[in-house]
């Protein structure tokens, strides 16, 4: 699983950088042969001003299927990955079970009869 992490109106630090990797491989990790890669866009909306401006925007991309788009905006950038991460990790899961239930649905399969 490739992680790609790009900062916009901040300086990305290293602890940030640890922090979302970590996030992401333990929300991701159960499902990590089904998910190719992870983008994560993390933005300050409001610069200097403050303010509930904090986002982290994640797209994780799947073998099959379509991609699993997650927002989530915060005060703290912090919080804010914690949250996308999570909720990634869910809606992966999910779309997950669907795909299996949909493949591996039962299909009319006729029934043999025995000889006698």
């Amino acid at each position: 699983m490739e992680i790609r992490i790009q900062s916009r109106g901040f300086t990305l630090t290293g602890a940030l950088r640890e922090r979302a990797e970590q996030a992401l491989w333990g929300a991701l990790g159960h499902a990590e042969e089904r998910v190719t890669a992870v983008r994560v866009r993390l933005f300050d909306v409001n610069g200097p001003r403050g303010g509930v401006d904090k986002r982290c925007s994640l797209v994780v991309f799947l073998d099959s299927g379509p991609d699993v788009v997650i927002e989530d905006t915060c005060d703290d950038m912090y919080v804010a990955v914690d949250r996308a991460a999570s909720r990634a990790g869910r809606a992966v899961s999910r779309r997950i079970a669907r795909h299996r239930v949909v493949r591996g649905s039962p299909r009319n399969i006729p029934v043999l009869a025995e000889a006698a």
